[in-house]
């Protein structure tokens, strides 16, 4: 495999992390005590000259946990206003999770990634769903890191000037919808495609592959 080549393939990109994105309705700003109701992953890939695409998608409507706390703002908010409701076709917590964390494994796998890395907008929030989730489920094998993020809010507040999901969307010329807004299917696609949309803007200005510093030769990630 020569360098560019070595270059245009994911696990070179961000370091051997596999990026995955990930958007969640909730019922509430607790992680610990609020309900998680829905969540959504997309997987990355590149193709053959290194731009960054949307792959998998994976999205479950989620069950309140036992003694889940439910914000009446929060459920107005997301429009999930009966989170009990079988016409919602809601799983466990715990059997999303296993699913979307099989799917994640068997994709890294696929990738030569050694870890995934979560990409979300206001990445914080998910995260600490997600892991609380993990938790309480007692799932061990969770591929994210537990920690570590790409938030699409602080890096569209660097390359677009805009931080809203909605407003970094129509500046990048990413088609928004504000009526499906606040769906985690809908929001995870369009987080997805601003995510490829920044990073392979970079690529275009020619931030990527990196320049070596002075008397060092090009990184070839290998």
């Amino acid at each position: 495999m020569n360098q560019e080549t070595t270059l245009n393939i994911l696990k070179s990109r961000f370091r051997g992390y596999f990026p995955v994105v990930i958007d969640v309705e909730t019922a509430g700003f607790n992680a610990k005590t609020d309900a998680l109701l829905e969540i959504c992953a997309v997987t990355l890939k590149m193709d053959e000259e290194g731009w960054l695409l949307s792959d998998k998608t994976l999205h479950f409507h989620v069950a309140p946990f036992e003694g889940a706390n439910l914000e009446k703002a929060a459920l107005e908010f997301n429009g999930i206003c009966e989170p009990f409701s079988l016409l919602r076709g809601a799983v466990e917590e715990k059997y999303a999770l296993k699913e979307i964390f099989k799917l994640i494994r068997k994709e890294q796998r696929a990738q030569g990634c050694q870890r995934s890395i979560m990409v979300a907008h206001n990445a914080n929030f998910d995260h600490s769903f997600v892991m609380a989730a993990t938790e309480r489920s007692q799932l061990k094998r969770n591929p994210f890191h537990p920690f570590v993020t790409f938030d699409t809010a602080a890096l569209s507040g660097l390359a677009l000037g805009q931080t809203v999901l909605a407003k970094a969307c129509k500046t990048a010329g990413i088609v928004f919808d504000n009526h499906e807004a606040h769906s985690a299917l809908y929001d995870t696609k369009r987080t997805a495609e601003l995510f490829c949309e920044i990073v392979n803007r970079w690529k275009k200005m020619g931030g990527w592959p990196t320049l070596p510093l002075e008397g060092e030769s090009v990184r070839t990630f290998t």
